[in-house]
Order: structure tokens, then C-alpha cells, then sequence
């Protein structure tokens, strides 16, 4: 069965949460914590995240895995048990765009053109993160759980996540990213929220959605938090995972 359309109020609501996580990625790069070399809000931030993807994400897939098994029709049949698949192949698919980023850097870097990507690989990356925006902001209008708290969290925890990413992705594309990539970016959460204020969507559907989209922010975290180069702080990582945490779990 398919979603009823979204009240006025929840429009208004999430179309103000969407323009705001827009606003993460405009300005995220003039934040002072946000600059190299990184520090202890930056894993702050991704501990944020990562308690969010663990506490209460990964409990939500089981619930889509639950849709999946009632599901008898269609391509989504044929996914049944296989949620945590589908998180794994989001995982895999960001994964592999890291790997390529950093290979052309290398490249480019060897060639004496600098620590940056080509033209190429940064068109890539900043498609998939656009797909990947786009999902976070079709969610908005579509969550297994709709209410405001629920919702506030999603979005908080999205939009430290999105601080998170602009750091990686100005550090693999830099001066292009903040010329182009954060505005295509910005305007991808928009699209998102837009098809998914005036769309109805089955609940199969939005589990496959929300499993790849699991893997991936897993993926976009922790590639931050675990290379060496990336000076993280481990104290600021585990206490915004703890507080986040607790939140998730008072409310």
C-alpha cells in the first residue's frame, strides 16, 4: 500500500528542514572547525552520525526488512531477506567512489597537476553525492516514524553528516567543489524534498531506499574518522557518539 499525501504542516515543516540542510553545505566550508587541519568538532560531528546510523537506523532496517518479506510482486520480491544487503551495497558504492577519488588524486599528484582530481572523477562523485543528498531529502516526506522528534533528529544528525562529507569532498575536489559541488549538492536536497512532497511511494520501496542509503552513510563517516592523515580526535568522536546516543534513546 502507498503513503496518503503529506499534510500542509508537514510540507511547510520539512521544506524549512530541507532549506536549512541546503544551508549546511553553503556554508559548512566557513566554519572554523570545518578547515584543515581537522579537529575535535569535526569527529564530534561524525560521532553524532555514526550513533545515529547505530542506534537507531540500523533497528529501523529491521522493521523494512519486515516490509520486504511481506512483499509478493515486482523487482522488490525478489530483495526479501536481503536488506542488509541492500545497506552493504550502498556501502560498497561509496567505498568505490572513494577509492577513485583518491586514485586520480595520486595520478594528478604524480603528473605534477596537483593534489586534486580530474574533471572526470569529480563529475562522478558529485552525481552520486547528489543522488545520495536527493535521497536524504525524499525522506523527509517519507519516514517509517513522521513525527517531529523523530524528525528534528533525522535532520540534525543529517546535517552534521553533511559538514562531515563537505570536508572530504573539498579536500578530494577543492577549489571546484566550492565553485560548483556544494551548490549542485545544496539544490539535490531540494529536488529530493520536492518529488517526495508531491509523490506517493509503497513502503517496500522506501525500505530499499533507506537500506542504501544506511550503507552509504556508514561508509561517508567512517572514511573520515579512520585514515591516519585525517588527525581525528577519538575523545570528541566517542563523546558526540555518547551524547547523541543518549538523546536518541531519552526521547
Amino acid at each position: 500500500m502507498s503513503e496518503s499525501l503529506p499534510s500542509t504542516s508537514a510540507i511547510i515543516t520539512t521544506a524549512l528542514i530541507a532549506i536549512a540542510l541546503s544551508l549546511t553545505h553553503l556554508f559548512s566550508g566557513k566554519l572554523r572547525f570545518a578547515k584543515v587541519p581537522r579537529n575535535r568538532w569535526l569527529s564530534g560531528a561524525g560521532g553524532v552520525s555514526v550513533a545515529y546510523v547505530f542506534v537507531h537506523i540500523l533497528p529501523e532496517l529491521s522493521e523494512h526488512q519486515k516490509v520486504l518479506e511481506r512483499t509478493q510482486t515486482g523487482l522488490i520480491f525478489y530483495l526479501e531477506h536481503h536488506v542488509y544487503l541492500l545497506a552493504l551495497l550502498g556501502l560498497s558504492v561509496f567505498y568505490g567512489l572513494e577509492r577513485m577519488a583518491s586514485k586520480s588524486r595520486e595520478s594528478q599528484e604524480k603528473a605534477g597537476k596537483g593534489d586534486v582530481t580530474t574533471q572526470g572523477v569529480f563529475w562522478v562523485h558529485i552525481a552520486s553525492f547528489a543522488v545520495y543528498n536527493a535521497l536524504i531529502g525524499y525522506l523527509l516526506m517519507h519516514r517509517e516514524e513522521p513525527d517531529i522528534k523523530n524528525l528534528l533528529l533525522y535532520s540534525l544528525a543529517m546535517a552534521l553528516h553533511f559538514v562531515v562529507n563537505d570536508f572530504g569532498l573539498r579536500e578530494n575536489h577543492k577549489h571546484i567543489y566550492d565553485r560548483i559541488g556544494r551548490w549542485i549538492l545544496a539544490a539535490a536536497i531540494i529536488v529530493g524534498w520536492v518529488i517526495g512532497s508531491g509523490t506517493q511511494i509503497g513502503k517496500a520501496a522506501i525500505a530499499v531506499i533507506f537500506a542504501f542509503l544506511a550503507g552509504g552513510i556508514v561508509l561517508n563517516i567512517l572514511k573520515e574518522e579512520l585514515p591516519e592523515n585525517r588527525e581525528s580526535r577519538f575523545w570528541a568522536f566517542a563523546l558526540g557518539a555518547a551524547i547523541y546516543s543518549i538523546l536518541l534513546l531519552a526521547l
